[in-house]
C-alpha cells in the first residue's frame, strides 16, 4: 500500500476525466490515479490469503483460486464501474501487486519467524511505518489524503505486528499446534455461524471503542502539545499533528486486534 500511495504522488497522474466518466464516488477525488490501490490491495489479500493457506487450511487449491479471482476482479471492476479509475491504473495496480508477491514469496516463512520471535521485531515495527509515514511526500500545499490514508494503514499494521509478537512471547497464539497442521475446515452448522457473528459484533465493537479512545485522547495531547484549539479542523492536516495521532490511533487498533479481542472470545466462549 505504501509503494502505491507513494507512487500516486510522485507520478501525479490524474483520474479519469469527468464527463464523459459518471464519478460514482467522490471523496477520494482529489487524489491521483495510478496505481488502482484497491486493485493492489484486492490482488496482495487475495493471493497472500491463498498462497500461505494450504499449509494451515485443508481446501481444494482450485475452488480456492477461482475464489481469489473472483473477489480481486470484482474489486478491479468496481474501480471503474464508479468512475474512479482506468483501465490502465486497475491493470498497473494488479501487476504491481504481482510483481511484490513472485518476489517474497520464498521469504514468507523466514520472514514471518524473524517477526515473531527476533527481540528487534517490535521496534522495527514501529519506527519503520512512522519514518515511512512521517517521510511521506508532501504536496505543495502541505496536504494529502493519501498520506492520512497511508498512515492508516502502516499503523494498523504496526500495532498488528507487535501484537502478534507479543502473543508468541507470552506463548498463547490462538492457533492450532503446528502438529495438527492442516486443519479441516468447519461445517457451516447454525452454531457455528453464530459463534462467527457473535465474534464479528464483539470484535467490531472493540476496535471502534479503541479508535474512539485513541484518537480523542491523541488529538487533545497533541493540540495542547502545539498550543492548537481543539475547535482547529485544519490543524488535523498538518504533518506534526495528523500523522501522530492517526499513526498512535490505529497502532491501538492493530494491537487490540491482536492481543485483546481473542482473549475476549475465550472468556465469553465464543473462540
Amino acid at each position: 500500500m505504501y509503494v502505491g500511495q507513494v507512487m500516486k504522488d510522485v507520478l501525479k497522474l490524474p483520474r479519469p476525466l469527468s464527463p464523459p466518466v459518471v464519478k460514482l464516488e467522490t471523496r477520494v477525488d482529489a487524489e491521483y490515479g495510478l496505481p488502482s490501490t484497491h486493485a493492489m490491495a484486492a490482488t496482495a489479500i487475495s493471493f497472500t490469503v491463498l498462497l500461505s493457506a494450504p499449509s494451515r487450511i485443508q481446501f481444494q487449491f482450485e475452488v480456492g483460486l477461482l475464489i481469489a479471482l473472483t473477489l480481486s476482479s470484482l474489486v478491479c471492476l468496481s474501480r471503474l464501474y464508479t468512475g474512479m479509475h482506468s483501465v490502465l491504473d486497475v491493470l498497473c495496480g494488479v501487476l504491481i501487486s504481482a510483481a511484490i508477491l513472485f518476489f517474497t514469496f520464498p521469504y514468507w516463512e523466514a520472514f514471518d519467524r524473524l517477526q515473531l520471535t527476533s527481540r528487534v521485531s517490535p521496534i522495527a515495527a514501529l519506527s519503520l511505518p512512522l519514518l515511512l509515514s512521517y517521510t511521506y511526500p508532501a504536496p505543495p500545499d502541505g496536504f494529502s489524503t493519501t498520506r492520512g490514508d497511508t498512515t492508516t494503514i502502516l499503523g494498523a499494521g504496526a500495532g498488528s505486528s507487535v501484537g502478534y509478537w507479543a502473543n508468541e512471547q507470552l506463548g498463547r497464539t490462538f492457533e492450532p499446534r503446528r502438529a495438527l497442521l492442516p486443519v479441516a475446515l468447519p461445517a457451516l452448522t447454525p452454531g457455528a455461524l453464530a459463534r462467527g457473528g457473535a465474534r464479528f459484533l464483539v470484535g467490531a465493537a472493540a476496535l471502534l471503542a479503541t479508535r474512539q479512545a485513541a484518537k480523542t485522547l491523541s488529538l487533545r495531547a497533541l493540540h495542547s502539545w502545539h498550543g492548537v484549539p481543539e475547535g482547529d479542523g485544519n490543524a488535523r492536516r498538518r504533518r506534526e499533528i495528523e500523522v501522530p495521532y492517526k499513526f498512535v490511533t490505529y497502532t491501538a487498533v492493530g494491537l487490540v486486534n491482536s492481543m485483546l479481542v481473542s482473549r475476549v472470545f475465550v472468556l465469553l466462549g465464543i473462540l
